[in-house]
């Protein structure tokens, strides 16, 4: 085979971003803007702040229609949400939260941490769960599975999968390589949609993928090539396409018009709960 002929196998990336910084939070993805693209994924946060630095972390705030995936890099968060769930999580755990018909959730930087870093994942839920019970799950890091260089967030790669059931088919997997180390990821099938986003070092994937940035690849189910420059790690993103339509509130995205009415009327009845309770301003 020739090297012409393998260069057209590539796959190519069609999109990259360093998204807008708002402090100590990258938002890479919108429901407005790439999360059209590449939904299920709709929405992704990288954020990274020193405690010291007067971040006291997120309020309670609230979600429907989706479910969130934060992937807690470093530094021990106090968490905290209305299915009744508070705790602790370990840098190198994972936080699912099934926002479904609505939920309102926290977090914090534990006491004595110096440093949090970690991206925060958005994903469409089918019209089957979008407006179904709430449900949280959070898994320490020796929970969090492996294969090879990749830890499985979300769905499977190997032998390896998660616990937490994907709503949909898709994988999230957080990924670490050596300088000049190569991998590759062939995606099951049926998953067109594919992005990276490179928390630390370099990739080239048929061309450069710098810190900070997401690139998104051509919709096709061949497999993408990496090769690390300097020590990297990324998370990774592959999916069937999510075929509903999103319909968005502030803090929901939604299939329809009535079902997001449905989920934002629970989140005002639980917000109202909560003031009554004196957990809300």
């Amino acid at each position: 085979m020739t090297a012409a002929a393998v260069a057209t196998e590539a796959r190519a990336i069609v999109y990259r971003t360093r998204g807008a910084q708002h402090g100590p939070i990258t938002r890479l993805m919108s429901p407005g803007d790439l999360g059209e693209f590449l939904k299920p994924f709709v929405f992704l946060d990288l954020f990274g702040f020193d405690v010291g630095g007067g971040h006291k972390g997120f309020g309670m705030h609230p979600h429907s229609g989706i479910a969130t995936l934060t992937w807690l890099i470093e530094g021990d968060t106090l968490y905290e949400d209305t299915t009744g769930e508070k705790g602790v999580l370990r840098g190198g755990g994972v936080e699912w939260m099934r926002a479904g018909n609505g939920v309102w959730h926290t977090g914090a930087p534990a006491p004595g941490v110096k440093r949090v870093r970690g991206f925060q994942l958005w994903v469409a839920l089918p019209a089957s769960e979008e407006n179904a019970p709430a449900q949280s799950i959070y898994l320490a890091p020796s929970q969090v599975p492996q294969e090879g260089p990749a830890r499985v967030l979300l769905g499977r790669y190997g032998a390896a999968q998660s616990a937490i059931p994907a709503p949909a088919p898709m994988n999230y997997l957080a990924v670490e390589l050596k300088d000049g180390e190569r991998w590759r990821y062939t995606p099951p099938a049926g998953h067109t949609i594919g992005w990276v986003a490179v928390n630390a070092g370099r990739l080239d994937a048929g061309g450069p993928i710098d810190t900070g940035e997401l690139a998104v690849f051509e919709e096709s189910g061949e497999a993408i090539d990496f090769t690390a420059r300097g020590d990297t790690s990324f998370v990774l993103g592959s999916a069937v396409k999510h075929p509903h339509e999103l319909v968005m509130g502030h803090y929901s995205v939604h299939t329809s018009r009535a079902t997001l009415d449905q989920g934002e009327a629970e989140i005002r009845r639980i917000g109202a709960k909560l003031r009554q309770e004196g957990r809300l301003g």
